[in-house]
């Protein structure tokens, strides 16, 4: 009889999850710090593959046969506890209190219970990277869960139907085979051009990191490790777990989630050094299980899973109550992490353990019975989240995605943009072949500003707000390139208008990354004028590095205007404008357009997220960005 040790419980994995949980939750609430933390999400995706595979297998090597009932017993016991208590408290929040998010929540229910969220997500134009849509969805964290229990309750039917047709070396070779399509899929899907979304989100694109694991369970299976090893042997599984380890934090401190690298390879790299850290802790000879194992990595990595399903919920009901986010950089981000520990330690210990472990019947059973005061608490608590996520439910047919998604500020961006493409195709006939003026055209040119400033006035409107006739004729003629995110997209109007002869290009999502390549596209096409102006930094940090790759492609004779930011609802507005500002001390040709200062108390100004200008607003930020710009520029 073939006889197998039970597996051990490696305490290690917890440091594992802790990492990956706390690098998710700071890259959501500071990813100006924490750039790369979504990488926490492939340290489970690895750590999902290794432990069910190595399961599987151990099993078939014991019994030569898989307990399907048993497996899929536990892991339904295990996941759908929490899962349906963060779906019916979130509805039940919504029904209450922010009824605008209740849009489409029929449909966000059932297919996170059916785990094909995440088709749904890409199906419906989801974006993970749109930071400040009006109604930001409090499930978007949830697409990852979608293509962990995808992998939970189809890959142990397809590993062993395989195992029974084939050999195991060729259930590895497919299963590399199927890691190498899905890593190669990812850099041809992703479009610099467009939000990654569509890449984040597809199990076909992600499913790698899973199939890793699963690889290492097959070459590294936890039963046949040895505490007693060489000592040389031992030096080496400590020297990988430490470079590992390091090469991981360097990602998840350096790495964002907008790079073209981390799609092309970079992803891989990380889940490839993951696997090698996977593989160093479950070894029992390692020191890495003991570094990564201690009461606090215990706690988290058991609360794990309820942190991560609580997590974008918290925030987004938090941001959406609290405006000043930017003004308490510190103390709000702690106070959202303890209310996210807190639920979900009272998750885990009232509602996932009890039904995790127990038959549920007998557990509602002895609720009923019992006379205790946490059992009627408890019995009380589950029936009003119960009855008020279903009423949210109900209620979500009340509102009209449409209604949602066309919103006043949507509609708005959505129009921008299309008269932004339409009037770039316009400027970008003219500008090819056109030759620099000389210094007699130039006089000509005044004289003709200072003629049609008296014969034929424009922009009467801006004129009443303060700039004079003779420079919005001048800004009749200035060629110029803007380059911005969905704030320049929201007031690109009163810009068109002013300066009908600028390029704007501006975008919902956009990360400084694409303004840099955008740039070098418009130098290498000869199209770049001699003014530009940026207007990023809404969705995230902007360092100094990035400013300095800026003007080296803009160089030092082009003049560079850049628009400051007002995001009171994010951390990184100061940091972005103390860049900025610091930034036109080292470039002569550098000028900053301090919006900030100049929109900071005037509410009015805004939708409700205090970032995108309604129409009232939208005119103050052109007028005031064409006014610094005809200050300024020089011709």
């Amino acid at each position: 009889m073939n006889t197998v040790k039970p597996r051990r419980y490696i305490t290690g994995f917890d440091g594992l999850r802790t990492i990956g949980v706390l690098g998710v939750i700071l890259y959501h609430l500071n990813p100006d710090v924490f750039l790369g933390g979504y990488l926490g999400v492939p340290i489970f995706l690895v750590l999902s593959g290794y432990l069910i595979t190595d399961q599987i297998l151990r099993s078939l090597q014991k019994r030569r046969t898989f307990d399907f009932q048993s497996y899929y017993s536990k892991r339904f016991k295990r996941l759908y506890p929490g899962l349906l208590l963060m779906l019916f408290s979130s509805s039940a929040y919504m029904a209450f209190f922010q009824k605008n998010l209740l849009a489409n929540l029929r449909s966000i229910f059932i297919t996170n219970v059916l785990n094909v969220f995440n088709f749904w997500q890409i199906a419906h134009g989801q974006s993970y990277f749109e930071r400040f849509a009006g109604n930001q969805s409090p499930f978007t964290h949830m697409w990852t869960l979608s293509i962990q229990g995808q992998f939970y309750f189809i890959w142990p039917l397809i590993l062993v139907f395989l195992l029974r047709l084939i050999s195991e070396k060729r259930v590895v070779a497919l299963t590399f085979i199927a890691t190498v399509i899905s890593a190669v899929l990812m850099a041809l899907l992703y479009n610099p051009k467009v939000d990654p979304s569509r890449v984040y989100y597809g199990t076909d694109t992600r499913i790698f990191s899973i199939f890793l694991g699963c690889l290492l369970a097959f070459i590294w299976p936890t039963n046949h490790l040895r505490k007693n090893i060489l000592k040389k042997d031992k030096i080496l599984l400590d020297l990988l777990g430490a470079i590992s380890l390091l090469v991981m934090l360097i990602f998840i401190f350096t790495m964002e989630a907008t790079q073209p690298f981390m799609y092309r390879g970079g992803m891989l790299i990380f889940s490839i050094f993951t696997t090698i850290l996977v593989a160093v802790v479950a070894h029992p000879a390692s020191i890495w299980n003991r570094l990564l194992t201690n009461k606090l990595f215990k706690e988290i990595g058991k609360l794990s899973y309820g942190i991560y399903l609580y997590q974008f919920p918290v925030m987004i009901f938090f941001e959406a109550k609290v405006m000043n986010i930017a003004d308490h950089r510190f103390l709000y981000p702690i106070l959202e992490i303890c209310l996210i520990i807190a639920i979900s330690w009272l998750s885990y210990h009232f509602f996932e353990q009890p039904l995790a472990q127990y038959n549920w019947w007998s557990w509602f059973k002895k609720l009923f019975q019992s006379r205790r005061i946490v059992a009627k608490l408890e019995l009380l608590s589950f029936s009003f989240i119960v009855l008020a996520g279903s009423y949210g439910l109900v209620q979500s047919q009340n509102v009209n995605a449409k209604d949602v998604n066309h919103s006043q500020l949507a509609i708005k961006i959505k129009n921008n943009h299309l008269k932004n493409k339409k009037n770039n195709q316009r400027i970008l006939q003219k500008m090819h072949g056109e030759s620099h003026k000389t210094t007699k055209a130039q006089r000509l040119q005044i004289k003709k500003w200072q003629q049609a400033a008296k014969e034929h006035p424009v922009n009467l409107d801006y004129q009443k707000m303060g700039l004079s006739q003779f420079d919005l004729q001048r800004a009749q003629d200035l060629s110029a390139l803007a380059i911005g995110d969905s704030v320049m997209v929201d007031g690109s109007d009163g810009l068109r208008q002013i300066f009908p002869n600028m390029l704007i290009n501006a975008d919902v999502s956009r990360g400084i990354d694409v303004a840099i390549d955008l740039l070098k596209n418009y130098k290498a096409q000869n199209v770049l004028p001699q003014v530009v102006i940026i207007g990023m930094g809404t969705n995230g940090m902007v360092n100094e590095q990035k400013v300095h790759e800026i003007m080296q492609i803009a160089g030092p004779k082009r003049q560079v205007f850049w628009i400051n930011v007002h995001v009171p609802t994010r951390s990184w507005e100061k940091p972005v404008n103390s860049v900025i500002a610091q930034q036109t001390q080292h470039y002569n040709n550098l000028q900053e357009i301090d919006w900030y200062t100049y929109a900071k108390n005037h509410s009015d100004w805004f939708f409700d997220d205090q970032v995108h200008t309604n129409d009232k607003g939208s005119k103050y930020y052109s007028y005031f960005i064409a006014k610094q710009i005809l200050k300024k520029v020089k011709y």
